[in-house]
């Protein structure tokens, strides 16, 4: 387990990363907008309508989702440097392309 310094650097370069990749999808895509509010990520889908949130949980070191009427937590991997979803290995990005995928064409 890492410390909760470490874990705070490491969500915030992830978040910021995902926050300028869904910038520029949501430019390319224009299905649906990007916005942060005190710490807290977000995409608003109007059709269908629907919402994701992205936190970071520093009590459990994990990065949560909530999408698609389901959570996802990510746990630190210090091996890939990245956060990734326990059961499929995932990493933070193609997890919420997947995401938005399956939300756009449901």
């Amino acid at each position: 387990m890492i410390d909760e310094h470490e874990f705070r650097n490491h969500a915030e370069q992830a978040l910021e990363a995902l926050k300028q990749h869904l910038f520029a999808r949501e430019d390319e895509d224009g299905d649906f907008e990007t916005d942060e509010q005190g710490g807290v990520l977000q995409i608003l889908f109007e059709e269908p309508a629907a919402k994701f949130v992205f936190t970071p949980n520093a009590p459990v070191q994990q990065i949560w989702i909530s999408a698609l009427v389901s959570s996802f937590k990510l746990d630190w991997n210090a091996e890939a440097g990245e956060f990734q979803l326990p059961e499929t290995h995932e990493s933070l990005i193609p997890l919420v392309d997947r995401l938005i995928d399956q939300q756009l064409n449901s």
